[in-house]
């Protein structure tokens, strides 16, 4: 499964231009941005319904982007290598790109990132993701991109596009194309947060 240059392209422009979109990710459909643009992300809160209060995670296409935007203790250096994420190109299939669990990782000490996204005690979650479309988009945007599940805060998660509820489709500033006839099942993320001083808690398995 391939997507379209144009889909691409157009999702990228309103990016840049400071625009939300929903799009596909290596888990459920999401709501993005560019994760540095502050105005953007509260576009995404105010879709949402949700407190800015809460962060928000961001997807990466590369674990070798991290040190710009958090701290990465030996400890989460050890679980990236472990999944490899790094090991898949953009272009590689959409089943071999999902046949590891993503993994979402709450690195400490954030920094060039939308303050309206960082968590109270200055943490972050980053996923690497492999999923073809949501890679490419990080690539070219060349910044992280806010991946939020697609859906008003506390109704259902999206699992599928036609799950997306219309006020999130309309409140978009650009919905893609890529993967929405799929239904391919996708687990949620496991999700650990590692302290400075290296220890961690696993938050979801």
């Amino acid at each position: 499964m391939r997507y379209e240059k144009e889909d691409l392209q157009e999702a990228l422009r309103v990016l840049r231009d400071g625009g939300i979109i929903v799009y596909p990710t290596d888990t459920v459909w999401g709501i993005g941005c560019d994760a540095t643009n502050a105005e953007a992300v509260a576009k995404i809160y105010a879709l949402k319904q949700r407190e800015d209060s809460k962060s928000m995670l961001v997807l990466l296409d590369s674990a070798a982007k991290l040190d710009y935007y958090v701290d990465v203790p030996e400890t989460a250096s050890l679980l990236l290598e472990a999944t490899n994420n790094d090991e898949m190109s953009a272009t590689e299939s959409l089943n071999d790109a999902n046949d590891a669990k993503p993994m979402t990782i709450i690195y400490p000490n954030a920094r060039h990132l939308a303050e309206n996204i960082v968590a109270e005690d200055g943490s972050i979650g980053i996923r690497i993701t492999n999923e073809p479309f949501s890679k490419a988009l990080c690539a070219q945007l060349k910044r992280p991109l806010v991946s939020t599940s697609a859906n008003i805060s506390g109704h259902p998660t999206a699992h599928f596009f036609h799950e997306i509820e219309a006020a999130i489709l309309e409140g978009a500033d650009y919905v893609c194309q890529f993967r929405r006839e799929d239904e391919t099942p996708h687990e949620p993320s496991t999700i650990i947060k590692v302290n400075a001083d290296g220890t961690f808690k696993i938050i979801r398995q």
